[in-house]
């Protein structure tokens, strides 16, 4: 008996669903999330305060930080990232 789903892998399958693209956006935003807020916590800068480094209400500190919340902007992302003396760093891979 053979298994009709034997060889296909989760992206073939999100391909399918048409969920492909959001999974890997939801993805990428739930990692720069992570990495904001422990930067955050780790050097104890309150939301306040990162709120006015990025030069943002805390309402749009919230939004970046939310991992579910993909329609931030290049420009925002890049942003917090120099907000924390980092670098944003994206690739295209084939």
């Amino acid at each position: 008996m053979s298994n009709p789903f034997s060889g296909s892998d989760l992206d073939d399958f999100l391909q399918e669903e048409g969920m492909l693209e959001h999974c890997q956006a939801v993805a990428v935003k739930r990692v720069l999330s992570y990495q904001l807020q422990m930067y955050m916590d780790k050097n104890e800068i309150s939301k306040t305060e990162m709120a006015e480094r990025l030069k943002t209400s805390r309402m749009g500190l919230n939004r970046l930080l939310n991992a579910e919340n993909t329609s931030i902007t290049l420009d925002s992302m890049v942003r917090a990232a120099n907000a924390v003396g980092g670098k944003l760093s994206i690739s295209l891979a084939y």
